[in-house]
């Protein structure tokens, strides 16, 4: 009898266990998970922006796993090294597709991976958020032109680098003469072009008296530096990236441009691997407060708690300052979860559909979408690389801020130069 007793008890508070325990909430959408194959470059010397999709990626799928899924569906990720090279990126994307079962991907560095992969989204019929790659042909040309729908782009193509700092010296009148030590491929050479075209506009006055190019991974850049210096510019415009702008402009000190040029633009100078780079240099003042630079994102704007608390929890989870490809990725998941909870499915064309008319807060700020060309356009700040107490590396400071509507370019496009 005690035997009985002691089982009716244990029974009695396996029951009262159970429904006092919250149920696991059952996937809408009828899949064991939702699937998001996530790539970017993660060796090499640009490993930094893949590791910070990767951990942008990871972050938005650990909250919004934490607060019931997608429509009750878990959420999954496979994170993926596409090796910043074309056939890399498409070897991932259609393993990630057809072997591993992505609903959605999400992420790519390089401009060639993103061009490379465009068609190939068509064919396996799943979207693809792309968050850093900037070439405005990814979607000027395969989305607005060749109808490619499967191509969603996230973060600001090459017309921040460009017409940003075009709107930007174009009140400078002092400043007439421009040089460029650009990126020796199509990114370099159509911000230098789209610069040109914008600043002519609005200066008729202005010059372009000089343009070296530097290859990807170049290590010495001291040929370019005095080439552009011979012809005595008044600015310089730089377009290589990543640890490439940090001997660029290390190398630059040395041959004392900043005590010759009045003021120097750094394409995605902003972004917090290059902020770490030159840390030592915006302390000491070396610049001369003529380094400008913008970003993708910045960790230091908007001004709103939700991009602060952004900061704060990826600071907690990761012990670094997120950069603009970490925003964007983690902001693409949420995009995602707003289209898949709108059109209540996983199809393609029903959460294409669902994108439709989506405007967003991220913690970059307002992303509204575009469907003649599937961007989310937002407002950019640009400003001086300076060092503020409340912050651990350099930041942007005496920011200038650019609506959408005023250097987003619009459809229909006309063509950019892509060449030298």
């Amino acid at each position: 009898k005690k035997h009985f007793t002691a089982l009716s008890v244990l029974f009695f508070f396996t029951l009262l266990l159970l429904h006092a325990a919250p149920a696991e909430a059952q996937c809408q959408l009828g899949v064991p998970a939702i699937k998001i194959g996530v790539q970017g470059a993660a060796s090499g010397p640009h490993a930094d922006y893949g590791r910070q999709i990767e951990m942008g990626a990871t972050m938005a799928i650990e909250e919004i796993n934490a607060t019931g899924g997608i429509l009750g569906c878990k959420l999954e990720i496979k994170f993926m090294d596409d090796e910043n090279k074309a056939a890399t990126g498409v070897k991932n994307a259609r393993y990630l597709v057809a072997e591993w079962g992505a609903h959605f991907m999400v992420g790519t560095d390089s401009s060639g991976v993103a061009m490379a992969m465009g068609p190939v989204l068509a064919e396996l019929k799943r979207i693809h958020f792309f968050t850093h790659a900037a070439t405005h042909r990814l979607t000027e040309e395969l989305v607005a032109g060749k109808g490619i729908k499967e191509i969603v782009r996230v973060s600001v193509p090459v017309y921040q680098d460009a017409i940003v700092a075009a709107l930007i010296f174009k009140d400078r009148p002092e400043i007439k003469r421009w040089a460029t030590i650009g990126a020796d491929y199509e990114y370099g050479y159509v911000t230098w072009n789209l610069f040109k075209e914008t600043l002519r506009k609005y200066r008729p006055d202005a010059e372009f008296v000089a343009a070296v190019w530097a290859p990807f991974l170049t290590l010495d850049f001291s040929p370019h530096v005095s080439a552009v210096m011979a012809q005595k510019p008044d600015a310089i415009l730089a377009t290589p990236w990543a640890g490439e702008a940090v001997m660029l402009l290390r190398q630059a000190l040395i041959q004392g441009v900043f005590d010759q040029v009045q003021a120097w633009w750094q394409a995605m100078g902003g972004s917090v691997d290059v902020l770490e780079g030159i840390a030592s240099e915006v302390q000491r003042d070396r610049f001369k407060g003529k380094l400008w630079a913008t970003a993708r994102y910045i960790h230091n704007w908007p001004d709103t708690p939700e991009n602060k608390a952004f900061n704060e929890r990826f600071r907690k989870r990761w012990a670094r300052l997120p950069n603009y490809s970490a925003e964007t990725t983690y902001s693409a998941l949420f995009i995602i979860k707003a289209a898949v909870e709108k059109s209540r499915s996983l199809e393609t064309p029903k959460v294409i559909e669902g994108l439709k008319g989506m405007q967003i807060n991220n913690p970059g700020g307002l992303r509204v979408f575009r469907a003649e060309d599937q961007q989310f356009i937002y407002n950019v700040p640009a400003g001086r690389v300076v060092m503020d107490p409340k912050y651990p590396i350099p930041v942007l400071g005496d920011l200038k801020v650019f609506a959408a509507k005023d250097y987003y370019r619009h459809p229909p496009f006309t063509p950019v130069a892509a060449t030298k």
